[in-house]
């Protein structure tokens, strides 16, 4: 092993030399001091090129974590510690670390030390190295950034792991208690603007009906107070920008756990509720959306659906029974969002247009029965039609970002409920023929939060409204890799996504890396958004 001496001489001496010259680096360990190591893993050949990958080994004393959640609060509070050392700093990184706790690659509490990924972007004039720049940068920013690991707040690192534990606890008692989801007493829900997950200072704290409220103590010892939204179909209701999309966005991102401050720490919803919306314009492939949309005029088959272009009303039939056959319980609903001729039909439309020439069976004709049978709960917005409150078992409103339940107002107002729906029944699951992309040369990669290349296509995650990191879409991008060897041989897509998962929970997150060594920067992604990816490839074909 080399000391920081010999990173400053050998960097130095590349000065001027043809940038590929940085990975003659590569692989050696060097001493920093206090016990501290850096290596460069990958070293990049072009300047232009995403940044290189290198990794710290810092000695450090620390509890005993055990428990895998435990241990994903920890690497969450060093990588978010090492962010903050070196913020400001354009050449090393981290990441973009935001309000969630993901399960990460950055981090790994060890026995007896912390391993800390990063990227760092190796300096040049051109295509030539700037040595004594690159010194500056691993000689002098670095082990500054590493002694700040070490002076870590221990306290702040306690309850750290105490809240993401009891967050979790909670989350995994949500069925035993009957509820989807639970909003704390004094959450912050409205964020600071649209592009922005901070919370907005100065807005209205939640407070729960008490119809509604819920206590629930936590292993830490604590009493929590706050809404539990019961199983079952909840709708959503007040006028506009009084904070209904505000709330339901909360519940869609607290399928994951926050951190200390960020408002939402106590909004827990279950980990397999899904957010269905229409999406114009994407390819379906062989799903079953008949208990939807039936007896079409042109007589295809909606028992295996598929289309390069899907309308906004079959995207969300397709949506919502890709979601239930990816293991939703729950479905998260914005009528905003969705195509009204899939959500309702009034009773002027009904009486203009008989059912045996309408192929569409609204949303509001199969919610019941989709919780009676399958056991898929719903929470709705409804700002312009009332359509669904005979068929809700419970109806809040908000005004002003207060709540209160309305639901015996809202039954009081009239209106039959639909017939009783045919009993609702699950899509076979569906079977790959494989999974391959015409001219795919490299791994599959991701380019940004939204988008990632497969071969020649484009597979467009923008809808995917609970992917909240771009380092899930590079996970995404990477089980897509394995899922190729899966896919093919006979196995179901759910099962071949459940065996990455398994792999995900056996050999951790650097699993899904094609790379051997420092695997990348990436999270987890849930197992929903994997399959979701694979559905939008328009070259996907279902036996």
């Amino acid at each position: 092993m080399k000391n920081l001496s010999a990173l400053h001489r050998d960097l130095t001496a590349l000065d001027g030399k043809p940038y590929g010259a940085y990975r003659d680096l590569a692989g050696t360990p060097y001493d920093l001091g206090d016990g501290v190591v850096f290596t460069l893993d990958r070293a990049q050949v072009d300047p232009y090129a995403p940044p290189s990958l290198a990794h710290l080994s810092v000695p450090l004393a620390l509890p005993e974590y055990r428990e895998r959640g435990q241990k994903v609060a920890a690497a969450d509070f060093f990588t978010r510690a090492f962010d903050a050392a070196v913020s400001g700093d354009r050449d090393l990184s981290i990441g973009r670390i935001g309000q969630q706790v993901l399960e990460r690659t950055t981090a790994e509490v060890r026995e007896d030390h912390l391993l800390v990924r990063f990227t760092v972007a190796l300096p040049a004039a051109g295509r030539r190295i700037k040595g004594r720049l690159a010194s500056t940068i691993l000689t002098q920013r670095l082990p500054e950034a590493a002694r700040r690991l070490r002076g870590v707040d221990r306290a702040a690192l306690d309850r750290h792991v105490a809240l993401h534990q009891d967050q979790e606890w909670l989350r995994a008692r949500l069925p035993e208690l009957g509820l989807v989801a639970f909003v704390g007493e004094g959450s912050i829900l409205p964020r600071r603007a649209g592009d922005s997950d901070e919370p907005l200072r100065g807005a209205v704290p939640f407070a729960s009906p008490e119809s509604l409220r819920r206590e629930v103590t936590l292993p830490s010892g604590r009493t929590l107070a706050g809404m539990g939204v019961p199983e079952g179909v909840t709708v959503i209701v007040g006028g506009g920008y009084h904070g209904k999309s505000t709330l339901l966005r909360a519940l869609e991102r607290g399928v994951y756990p926050h951190v200390e401050g960020d408002g939402r720490e106590w909004v827990v919803t279950r980990p397999d509720a899904v957010s269905v919306r229409a999406e114009d314009g994407r390819a379906v492939s062989g799903a079953d959306i008949s208990a939807f949309i039936n007896n079409l005029p042109s007589g295809e088959d909606t028992t295996a659906f598929s289309t390069t272009n899907a309308s906004g009303s079959t995207s969300q039939a397709a949506n919502l029974v890709e979601a239930i056959e990816a293991g939703a319980d729950a479905l998260l609903i914005d009528e905003d969002t969705s195509a009204t001729n899939f959500m309702i039909r009034d009773e002027r439309m009904r009486a203009l247009i008989s059912a045996d020439r309408e192929p569409i069976t609204p949303f509001v004709d199969t919610v019941r029965s989709l919780y009676r049978d399958a056991g898929v709960s719903t929470i709705l917005v409804a700002g312009g039609s009332g359509a669904f409150f005979s068929v809700a078992d419970h109806v809040i409103a908000l005004d002003a970002y207060r709540v209160s339940d309305v639901t015996e107002r809202a039954h009081g107002l009239g209106g039959e409920a639909p017939d009783a729906a045919a009993r609702f029944r699950r899509g076979t699951p569906r079977v790959p023929a494989g999974l391959s992309a015409p001219g795919k040369r490299k791994p599959v990669a991701a380019k940004g939060r939204t988008l990632i290349r497969y071969g020649k296509a484009t597979i467009d995650l923008g809808p995917a409204e609970q992917l909240v990191d771009q380092a899930q879409t590079t996970g995404i991008a990477h089980a897509i890799d394995l899922l190729e060897r899966r896919l093919g041989s006979g196995e179901s897509l759910r099962a071949a996504v459940e065996q990455v998962t398994e792999l995900i929970d056996a050999q951790g997150l650097s699993a899904l890396s094609p790379h051997r060594g420092h695997p990348g920067l990436y999270a987890r992604p849930r197992a929903h958004e994997i399959m979701a990816a694979v559905n939008r490839y328009r070259g996907l074909e279902v036996s």
